[in-house]
């Protein structure tokens, strides 16, 4: 089943996130890998294409687990909440109708 992590940053996180980056984008590719990463991103601060200098407020994270347990654990484990830029996380079941 899909589930949907949608995380929110701790204030003034950014340079915590560029640093974690990498071992936060090497689980996500591992899922992507076999196949069970719908979609994964940022939510920027601001509106804009390109607003990486003005950090971000979160992210959303939708992918395929056995279970709830299963995806709450794996969003626990997450390197950007052991680092504190998340601070919280929800982790739901998600039904994807469309496309």
């Amino acid at each position: 089943m899909w589930y949907a992590i949608i995380c929110e940053d701790s204030e003034n996180s950014l340079e915590k996130r560029l640093q974690v980056r990498p071992a936060h984008l090497e689980r996500l590719y591992k899922l992507r890998d076999q196949g069970r990463l719908l979609v994964a991103g940022p939510h920027p601060a601001i509106d804009s294409d390109d607003a990486a200098s003005a950090g971000f407020t979160g992210s959303l994270i939708i992918a395929e687990f056995d279970s709830l347990d299963a995806a709450q654990h794996w969003a626990d484990q997450d390197p950007y909440l052991q680092a504190g830029v998340y601070q919280k996380v929800a982790v739901k079941p998600f039904k994807k109708v469309l496309p």
